[in-house]
């Protein structure tokens, strides 16, 4: 496994040993958005996004667009803490 994070017929499976701190990455499986977070103290993260919308973006959309197409999802849902 080179890559943090790796999708297959079985599933997910991330190797956070690679993984830079205080980076997301993502992947698509089963109709869903998998989001990992490794933070500073080097606990992983994991998260699900099940929104078509937001599933379908990403599948259609280069990585270094992700990030902005998170972000406007935030926004528009306010979801970030004020």
């Amino acid at each position: 496994m080179d890559s943090p994070i790796e999708v297959n017929d079985d599933g997910v499976k991330v190797n956070p040993e690679i993984m830079e701190n205080e980076k997301f990455y993502h992947c698509v499986f089963k109709e869903k958005v998998i989001l990992v977070f490794k933070d500073h103290q080097e606990f992983l993260n994991c998260f699900e996004i099940e929104e078509k919308e937001i599933v379908e973006q990403i599948k259609s959309s280069k990585d270094e667009d992700v990030h902005s197409i998170l972000e406007s999802y935030i926004e528009k849902e306010k979801l970030k803490k004020q």
